[in-house]
């Protein structure tokens, strides 16, 4: 991704995904300047008007992971996970989702794991999220990660 982005990230994802949910959170506990800035827009109250001017849907944003930065700029799936990552410090995540080698399979992947990830959180996938993604504990907190 060559453009610049302008923090915050505002992501909008399924907070209803057990493995959605586990993912985000763990990275915006890693997001030490609050630059991360999570929105669920399976939530019945959801504020549509966020949308205005854009042709993207809430069916849209329930279809697949999208985020707007700062600039008003839109990013879908892989460009978002590789900005999320980058920004809770986890830069060789990142560079896996940027790598041009990987990239093009992941680009094909991920459509696939947005319209199963229901499944995958009934099959625990949202564990392993869990494992590989645990939620960093702070000094002036407990370490309980919760499950």
């Amino acid at each position: 991704m060559n453009r610049p982005i302008r923090y915050p990230l505002t992501v909008f994802y399924d907070a209803s995904c057990p493995m959605c949910a586990s993912e985000m959170h763990a990275l915006k506990a890693r997001d030490v300047n609050g630059e991360l800035e999570l929105v669920d827009c399976s939530r019945a109250d959801f504020d549509e008007t966020v949308l205005a001017g854009t042709c993207i849907r809430r069916q849209d944003l329930m279809t697949m992971i999208h985020a707007r930065d700062a600039h008003g700029r839109w990013f879908v799936g892989v460009d978002v996970f590789e900005l999320a990552y980058r920004l809770a410090g986890l830069n060789a995540i990142a560079g896996i989702w940027a790598s041009p080698m990987l990239r093009p399979i992941l680009v094909r992947l991920y459509p696939w794991i947005a319209k199963h990830r229901r499944w995958l959180s009934r099959v625990r996938l949202h564990k392993l999220v869990r494992l590989l993604l645990p939620i960093p504990c702070r000094e002036h907190e407990g370490c309980s990660t919760g499950s």
